[in-house]
């Protein structure tokens, strides 16, 4: 029986952990924010490529807060996965937490919404396959998705006008 074409989310899912290192920190000892927002883009890119099997790159990224800190020699644990195929584009999504490793305990720090577009081998953006959804949860994140997108279209058409279209 042939393989359908898309790709169930658990087939591209990221679970990434790194130590938390004293170049990684701010001096409070706490992991600067602008690392936490690397390794996001690379945990998120990560699951975007599985899922399309092709380059992408970084479209958007949603609002970001930093809730909780991560300490110098704890780990920084990112999990990923795609929440919807658009076209082009695909919606994953990022948590970040903080894992102790001695009691294995997860508590969660930060997350985010990244689009991702996948790119032919010309660096032209390319269909990426539909996403096999598989349980409730994934359906709901799914849906949610979609209204993420709308209200990110609708920013992106204002601050476009704002920033870089001329005065008439």
């Amino acid at each position: 029986m042939p393989k359908p074409y898309g790709r169930a989310v658990a087939e591209s899912a990221v679970d990434m952990v790194e130590l938390v290192l004293p170049n990684d920190a701010n001096p409070l000892g706490n992991i600067l924010g602008g690392r936490v927002m690397h390794l996001i883009d690379i945990a998120g890119a990560i699951a975007a490529k599985r899922h399309s099997r092709r380059d992408v790159v970084t479209a958007s990224v949603d609002y970001l807060d930093f809730v909780h800190p991560i300490r110098v020699g704890q780990l920084i644990r990112l999990k990923a996965f795609v929440t919807r195929v658009f076209r082009t584009s695909m919606e994953v999504e990022v948590g970040v937490f903080r894992e102790d490793y001695r009691t294995g305990e997860l508590r969660q720090t930060s997350a985010a919404f990244v689009t991702y577009v996948a790119l032919d081998d010309e660096g032209r953006p390319v269909q990426a396959p539909p996403l096999i959804l598989k349980t409730a949860e994934e359906r709901r994140r799914h849906r949610d998705a979609l209204k993420r997108r709308r209200n990110r279209l609708a920013i992106a058409a204002g601050a476009h006008r704002r920033y870089f279209e001329k005065p008439s």
